[in-house]
């Protein structure tokens, strides 16, 4: 993943040769009041009316009599923009090696993903010369990703409350940076090691049950409370990938030709979270369609855990739609 933005700096934000894309901007976005809605989309009956099963490119008998889609289709889900920058099994790069302590893998792979979803980060709220940026409390004055998820932060009194998805990034930027930084919930002194490799530790299972006086990571020095904040430290980058999808998508990353290095990162970070237990179904409902399309179209294979928990029917639903672009 080092070389995937190595060409990014060169880039003029905002300016591109590609054609406008279609229309894709959401209608007025439902607040929610709790930290992570839960509430899948609703069910849409497809029209029957032949400009829109034409301009879809599929017939309508063919098409399920209704659908969890939003209207109008995302860019994100036009399997024209859902391709990534390399071709292979990105399970391989999820894989602990044998002789790597399972605490020490997922501190690894969340600080590693987390430095990954900053680049993306940074261009939508560097600001310009005139002081402008992307992603403004205008434009995006709640932390939302589609019609009916939105995310809330904890304030000083622990109450949910809605911010700017601009601010709410900032404050996962900053949560994340402090946890990394503190040496007690990600020790960096090897004194404290006492692993050493063992045959079961060869097993696809990434995360096995540990007895109530072990954890995750307690032979490397993490604290008992490590792999719950890892799982929060996952949930909310995932978060931010869904707000970028959804708000941010065709502006600006489409128009800087970063569609594809957006799609690997996510896809990849998908496959890791969900190896490591570290994201469940209903955490990852604000981008399940696109999890149904890549289970389709052979991104995510057989035996990995976003695969089990797609749609496949409808993944290859949407795989077969063709937008005019």
């Amino acid at each position: 993943m080092s070389n995937l933005f190595s060409g990014l700096n060169a880039r003029m934000r905002g300016s591109s040769s590609k054609a406008a894309p279609p229309t894709t901007a959401d209608g007025p976005r439902k607040s929610h009041d709790t930290q992570s809605s839960t509430g899948s989309a609703p069910k849409v009956s497809l029209p029957k009316s032949s400009s829109f099963t034409e301009s879809m490119g599929v017939m309508s008998p063919q098409a399920p009599q209704t659908l969890d889609l939003p209207r109008p289709i995302p860019l994100w889900l036009n399997p024209a923009h859902t391709k990534h920058i390399v071709k292979g099994n990105f399970m391989t790069l999820s894989a602990r090696p044998k002789t790597v302590e399972q605490g020490e893998w997922v501190a690894h792979q969340v600080v590693e993903h987390y430095r990954n979803l900053l680049n993306f980060v940074r261009i939508v709220l560097e600001k310009e010369e005139d002081g402008s940026s992307i992603c403004t409390p205008k434009t995006c004055p709640k932390m939302a990703a589609g019609q009916n998820h939105s995310f809330t932060w904890l304030n000083k009194n622990h109450e949910p409350v809605e911010i700017p998805a601009s601010e709410y990034m900032a404050l996962v930027q900053r949560w994340i940076s402090g946890k990394v930084d503190d040496v007690t919930m990600f020790p960096t002194d090897p004194s404290g090691i006492s692993f050493a490799h063992h045959p079961e530790y060869s097993s696809n299972v990434q995360l096995p049950q540990h007895g109530n006086g072990d954890w995750l990571g307690m032979s490397s020095g993490f604290p008992k409370q490590f792999a719950g904040t890892c799982q929060l430290m996952f949930r909310q980058i995932f978060r931010v990938y869904a707000h970028l999808y959804w708000s941010h998508f065709i502006q600006p990353f489409y128009h800087l030709n970063l569609e594809k290095q957006l799609n690997s990162c996510f896809s990849h970070f998908i496959l890791t979270a969900t190896a490591l237990d570290m994201l469940q179904p209903n955490d990852l409902e604000p981008m399940q369609l696109l999890i149904d399309l890549w289970a389709a179209d052979g991104t995510f294979p057989p035996e990995s855990r976003p695969y089990s928990y797609a749609n496949l029917e409808r993944g290859k639903y949407i795989l077969n739609l063709k937008a005019v672009i």
